[in-house]
């Protein structure tokens, strides 16, 4: 009896997340553009709204990018973007090589966590190579002064929250424990 295959999952969340990701960025910035001066809409008014923030770059407005990572970390820093563009790529390359091993494929919590983990990548990653740095555009403000960020930023948090629960969760038999599983099975097959 062959295992389930969860190969399409992982492509699935990889790919629709970096393309709802790309359109929800392309699709903000464009509706609250305001002739290249940006703004803001209120989503649940006195807490969350979408930003789209532009400066002026070669006498024309281009959204502002963040260089840095997780909550603006090393955006300071002029290569900022570079590294973090160099580490995007590195963990895509390891992430699509770890969903190819035979046992992360018939797990659906880890190839759910690894997808959700690569479109956040990507998404993040395309915009590093084309923008010079992140676009983020949703904020909470309820409460306390949460950084401004994406949906790629929503699917990498909630792909860590599930590889984590997948680590705990997940406990493999003790080899013993295993064998004997395995032929007790045949045995009732066979009888």
């Amino acid at each position: 009896m062959s295992e389930r295959s969860y190969r399409g999952l992982f492509w699935t969340l990889a790919l629709v997340g970096a393309s709802l990701d790309q359109a929800t960025k392309y699709g903000v910035f464009s509706h609250l553009s305001n002739g290249g001066f940006g703004g803001q809409h209120a989503v649940v008014p006195g807490a969350f709204e979408l930003v789209a923030h532009y400066i002026p770059q070669d006498g024309e407005p281009v959204p502002q990018v963040n260089h840095g990572a997780l909550f603006g970390l090393a955006g300071e820093h002029g290569g900022a973007n570079a590294v973090f563009a160099l580490v995007s790529v590195l963990a895509a390359g390891a992430i699509v090589y770890w969903s190819l091993r035979r046992s992360t494929v018939h797990d659906g919590f880890l190839c759910a966590a690894l997808g959700l983990i690569l479109a956040g990548t990507l998404g993040n990653l395309y915009d590093r190579m084309v923008f010079g740095g992140v676009r983020d555009f949703l904020h909470w403000y309820k409460w306390f002064e949460w950084p401004v960020f994406n949906v790629a930023d929503c699917c990498l948090v909630c792909g860590a929250f599930l590889l984590l629960a997948q680590a705990f969760w997940n406990r493999p038999e003790p080899a013993g424990e295993a064998v004997e599983g395995r032929a007790l099975r045949q045995e009732v097959v066979e009888a």
